[in-house]
């Protein structure tokens, strides 16, 4: 890398639950109180946001000497969350800052994104509702997407955070969901075209669904975004494990202009899971899927049950 050559990443991470341990009586948090069967207690919590921390701090940095510059999150309870996250031992140096807006989902859960403040200058952000309905007509409520637009390295970004519905109730039931969000999407990557025709989109999440599902093909034909993921996916490679089987529900996709250089300063560098061994199973049968914090009721005192997903982008 020649000296002033710069790459930058930028990271996806469902965090797998992060709740306080303070009861919200205006959502369903009360499986993560001191007094649940799962004893979410301080320890517990402290220890969890120290883990996410170290991971942060970490991701990518094989090809960069700093930490992400944006990480855009799933399942984060609020913003007490995400003040004590980013005030946390191994990531108070790093200065980050966030954006988050509260959500009607029933669990309470939302996106949100981390940023460098120094680095990523934010210049706007929105949220964007997924509006659904159960068999009986009565609206299901589930996490928005978020936007955030900023600047880094003196261009305009369009960042998009989404955390789509899950395929509880059978991937083919709930299929229409995940649908429904990528078309939200799709209208969002349109109003910031008719802004701006050359607007350089990056739409991350957990999108519940694989590279090669019908939504997130319908997010690369409609909206002219490039998946890097449906490389990185393979038998032995993922975000998430089901069944002993890889799935890569975490993906960030983009707008083929970062494959411009000659137009711009920011250019597609690589895409990758962060799945190093640390954030693993170390050993029995689940040997290499991701240490998560709970398996059902029982604590374990991992990570998350998904690895994060970054790409880099370089300035020449």
């Amino acid at each position: 890398m020649s000296n002033n050559s710069k790459t930058y990443t930028l990271a996806f991470y469902n965090i797998e639950n992060l709740f306080d341990i303070e009861n919200d009586p205006l959502t369903n948090d009360d499986d993560f109180l001191p007094t649940s069967r799962k004893r979410w207690t301080s320890k517990r919590y402290e220890n969890k946001l120290r883990k996410l921390g170290s991971v942060i701090s970490k991701i990518g940095e094989e090809n960069t000497d700093a930490a992400p510059v944006v990480v855009g999150l799933a399942e984060v309870e609020n913003k007490t969350v995400l003040s004590d996250l980013v005030r946390s031992k191994n990531l108070i140096e790093e200065n980050y800052s966030y954006v988050h807006y509260d959500s009607s989902d029933e669990r309470g859960i939302d996106v949100a994104l981390l940023y460098k403040s120094d680095v990523f200058k934010v210049e706007n952000s929105e949220t964007f509702s997924v509006y659904l309905q159960n068999e009986f007509g009565v609206q299901d409520y589930t996490r928005d997407i978020l936007l955030v637009q900023g600047k880094l390295n003196n261009e305009k970004l369009n960042i998009i955070v989404n955390h789509w519905s899950s395929r509880r109730e059978g991937e083919k039931e709930t299929e229409y969901k995940r649908i429904t969000a990528a078309n939200v999407v799709n209208s969002v990557v349109k109003m910031l075209k008719k802004e701006d025709a050359n607007a350089r989109i990056i739409v991350m999440g957990d999108f519940n669904d694989n590279p090669n599902s019908k939504s997130l093909s319908l997010l690369e034909k409609e909206s002219s975004l490039y998946n890097p993921f449906k490389t990185v996916w393979s038998r032995d490679k993922g975000s998430l494990n089901h069944n002993f089987g890889w799935n890569l529900f975490d993906q960030i996709l983009i707008s083929t202009n970062f494959f411009e250089s000659s137009k711009s300063s920011l250019s597609f560098n690589g895409a990758n899971v962060f799945n190093n061994k640390n954030l693993t199973q170390y050993h029995g049968k689940y040997k290499g899927q991701p240490f998560r914090t709970y398996v059902g009721k029982k604590y374990k005192g991992g990570y998350s049950d998904h690895f994060p997903v970054y790409i880099q982008l370089k300035n020449p």
